[in-house]
């Protein structure tokens, strides 16, 4: 990395004093913290667990807020914090928020919405395949697709044969088709980590360093940013965070973004916001944070907790896309928030349906079952009863999504203690699927590449 890149990285970086937390916050932090051990060891199986996990962050805001002298520290707190931009390469992220990758989520139509709420951060793309790039799959093509009011097209690859990831690249940059690439370590799910790639990818360090080399190569010729995503490793056990955030520095990576669990972790429990911060320490290119943030003020936390560039949001904003404008007013220190009713939550449906309409090419079949997912993460947490969900998850038309929308009580609003609860995928410790003898050693031989290649495993077909 040169010199200037390296004083700009260190110029982006947040002003972190010492963290202040209120009792009440600490508190919470416990009772997460116990609940999350009991998810763990089997003891709160029951479905419900997620809501009560949001009831007791609402029931302490709510002590908190109730307390002046909590409300005190938390104003002399969040002065310590001061929010840079962050470029990346010729690139000027002015507010360091990330729009995180979501398989089957962050397509064009979720991205626009998410950036008409938010800042001018970083909104990116889901990810893609690269080998279905490179066999031109029609799905791969539409994933690619930005619209003409996305300030910065920022697209995913993923892969683990570095030739093909590199091919991929290549056509991004013949195409014009991205301002930036992001690059997948982090995806935990079995189908991605049995065959090597994702967050089980960073283990060989070899294949790491040579798909992130010749990545950054392509990209360079057009001068493209390349970024990662990674995790902390595949379990504690084998953790390779510091590893992979040097090699992706040393090979050319304008930023990493950490989140901040392990592969076997999955979505469950805290994420630990420490190896945030000590991959902050260690690197001097900008370290995005990534994990649990469910409201503007967990991104303030963790901007003031760990030192962190920025911050990248995931499962928080499903179904709230107003997230956004929430981390925007927080980060310009106001208090302003967003907590829309269900009249206001079923314009952004019906909104957020057209646009998927527009993302099929006209097949509204297909925009009303992928709007379904959404439905009920916009609908979470509002008391309208099973039969109503049930009744939008069998829509087959715009005009049965219209129909359903204005059978709802538009006076509605989200119950406070609900609002910052935890959305999405929440699922806990569980086996974590490999190519066979992946862990005995952090490199490849030969053949052991030939096996993984030879009939290259990526899939290309979605």
């Amino acid at each position: 990395m040169t010199e200037t890149a390296a004083r700009s990285a260190s110029s982006a970086r947040a002003v972190v004093a010492p963290v202040i937390t209120p009792t009440a916050i600490a508190h919470n932090e416990t009772t997460l913290a116990n609940r999350d051990a009991r998810h763990r060891d089997g003891t709160l199986s029951d479905p419900r667990s997620v809501r009560q996990l949001g009831e007791v962050r609402g029931e302490c805001r709510e002590r908190a807020a109730a307390d002046p002298n909590n409300d005190a520290v938390a104003k002399a707190g969040a002065e310590h914090v001061a929010i840079e931009p962050v470029d990346l390469g010729p690139i000027r992220i002015p507010t360091p928020v990330v729009l995180s990758p979501m398989a089957g989520v962050t397509n064009w139509p979720f991205r626009v919405i998410c950036e008409e709420y938010g800042p001018d951060g970083l909104y990116v793309a889901e990810m893609i395949t690269a080998r279905a790039l490179v066999a031109r799959n029609p799905k791969a093509l539409r994933l690619c697709r930005f619209a003409p009011s996305e300030k910065i097209r920022s697209l995913q690859l993923y892969g683990v044969n570095p030739a093909i990831v590199a091919q991929a690249a290549q056509m991004v940059v013949d195409g014009g088709m991205a301002d930036h690439v992001d690059l997948n370590f982090g995806c935990p799910v079995p189908k991605v980590t049995r065959r090597g790639g994702g967050s089980a990818l960073p283990w060989k360090m070899d294949i790491f360093r040579d798909l992130v080399s010749r990545v950054v190569g392509v990209c360079s010729q057009a001068n493209i940013p390349v970024t990662a995503k990674i995790r902390v490793g595949i379990d504690h056990e084998h953790e390779t965070y510091l590893e992979a955030g040097r090699i992706a520095q040393e090979e050319g990576c304008a930023a990493v973004t950490l989140h901040a669990r392990t592969t076997a972790e999955y979505y469950g429990g805290h994420s630990d916001w420490h190896r945030i911060a000590e991959l902050a320490q260690a690197l001097s290119i900008p370290v995005f944070g990534n994990g649990d943030i469910w409201g503007a003020e967990d991104a303030l936390d963790m901007m003031r907790q760990t030192g962190c560039a920025g911050v990248s949001v995931g499962r928080g904003c499903q179904g709230r896309p107003w997230l956004f404008a929430d981390i925007k007013h927080a980060f310009q220190g106001s208090q302003e928030r967003i907590n829309p009713n269900l009249g206001a939550v079923g314009t952004v449906i019906m909104r957020h349906a057209r646009l998927l309409v527009e993302f099929f090419d006209g097949d509204e079949h297909m925009a009303v079952h992928d709007l379904r997912k959404h439905i009920a993460w916009y609908l979470k947490g509002f008391p309208v009863g099973g039969s109503t969900r049930k009744a939008f998850m069998e829509c087959e038309s715009l005009a049965d999504v219209e129909r359903e929308i204005a059978r709802l009580d538009p006076t509605l609003e989200l119950p406070e203690r609900v609002i910052d609860a935890p959305r999405g995928r929440v699922r806990y410790a569980k086996k974590v699927h490999l190519p066979y003898g992946w862990l005995d050693s952090r490199s490849t031989t030969h053949d052991e590449r030939e096996a993984l290649f030879g009939d290259d495993p990526m899939d290309a077909g979605y």
